[in-house]
């Protein structure tokens, strides 16, 4: 694997410290001068946001019905949200003005300690939801505008009820008085204050998007309905539901542009794609070397007895391209099989217009009536 990413590992030698050794010299590994570039600067990067990810923490607590979250739950999110492995012990304990860890009959929990005005403050309303695109002539329109994906097309009862959902008031999810949430559990108030809430969250994730799973983990927490994905599947103008793989996945259709992609991207992702472009352009050094008749394996010591061996016929299978993927990953891109069915090009793109038709918006008819 070493030397298949010579951007990535370099190898040399040095002279041997054992005198009894009958070696001269030892191969050693390290990192090349572009990774090690890239190290120095993640390492700056997580020291700088970790005020931020305290942010998150204590926006997720005071979101909560009773200020206080079970570690193991928090789990399901972090990667989502871009909190390093350790922080259960690290940074829910480097900010005890904030929140502070106790333990519970359930388990050991986060718990707020101080409420943040500053940050109870909601994401402000999606400009393009409800007003029209740019029109030549400049008069007001004869019925309703309501912005949807390209391509998703709904019935009219259930685009009625998204409008008449839309001109509701907003509702604030940040409620510092348990008391304050008296909404009946099947009353519109409620799923307006469920969507607002989930709009929240997915707003803190680093790519805009999470498991509808991780979301169910936090019914009870956030006094969401048991039809948590019901209502994601209802609610296109807000929400993407991705049904690739065997766990869906939910987008914040705001975060995001006509095509699929990221409209604003965290410093964490960025920092990731630059590690991504880097083995991108080792690997393809290695194909350039490949077509000049080059041995990729001169690189291995000479030394060695010949047990390092690896199989170089595969351009793409090369072991490392699991080096992203978390334990509840899964690939919601296009399969060239699935691109024939979903009517939609293999350029790993969220949604594409057939695939948004066809897939959506028949499940979002299934059930139009809220609940």
């Amino acid at each position: 694997m070493i030397c298949r990413y010579p951007t990535i590992f370099q190898v040399f030698r040095i002279p041997s410290s054992s005198s009894s050794s009958s070696y001269k010299e030892q191969v050693c590994i390290g990192l090349t001068p572009q990774a090690s570039t890239l190290f120095a600067q993640e390492l700056s990067l997580k020291a700088t946001i970790s005020s931020t990810l305290a942010n998150k923490l204590q926006k997720l607590l005071m979101l909560s019905s009773h200020k206080r979250l079970l570690l193991d739950k928090l789990v399901h999110l972090a990667t989502d949200l871009g909190l390093p492995p350790n922080f259960r012990s690290r940074l829910c304990n480097d900010y005890p003005e904030r929140f502070k860890t106790v333990q519970t009959s359930y388990g050991r929990a986060l718990e707020l300690v101080s409420w943040d005005h500053k940050l109870a403050i909601p994401l402000p309303s999606s400009p393009n939801a409800q007003s029209p695109p740019d029109l030549i002539v400049d008069r007001p329109l004869k019925f309703k505008y309501l912005r949807l994906r390209k391509g998703l097309n709904l019935k009219r009862k259930h685009r009625e009820f998204l409008i008449s959902f839309g001109e509701l008031p907003q509702v604030n999810p940040y409620c510092e008085d348990i008391g304050e949430v008296a909404y009946a559990p099947e009353s519109i108030q409620a799923e307006k204050r469920a969507c607002a809430l989930v709009r929240e969250v997915l707003g803190m994730m680093v790519e805009k998007k999470t498991l509808v799973d991780h979301l169910t983990h936090f019914r009870k927490d956030f006094n969401l309905s048991n039809k948590v994905r019901g209502m994601l599947v209802r609610h296109p103008e807000l929400f993407y539901v991705s049904m690739k793989g065997q766990r869906d996945s939910v987008f914040l259709v705001e975060g995001y542009d006509d095509k699929g992609k990221l409209l604003e991207k965290d410093e964490l992702l960025l920092a990731k794609e630059r590690l991504v472009e880097l083995v991108r352009e080792g690997k393809k050094i290695r194909r350039e070397i490949r077509r000049n008749g080059d041995n990729v394996s001169n690189d291995v010591d000479e030394d060695s007895d010949g047990d390092y061996e690896y199989d170089d016929d595969s351009e793409d299978e090369d072991g490392f391209e699991n080096l992203f993927e978390e334990d509840d990953w899964e690939d919601y891109t296009v399969e060239d099989d699935d691109a024939e069915v979903l009517g939609g090009e293999t350029d790993e793109r969220f949604w594409t217009v057939e695939a948004a038709s066809s897939v959506n918006a028949d499940s979002a008819s299934v059930s139009l009536e809220h609940w």
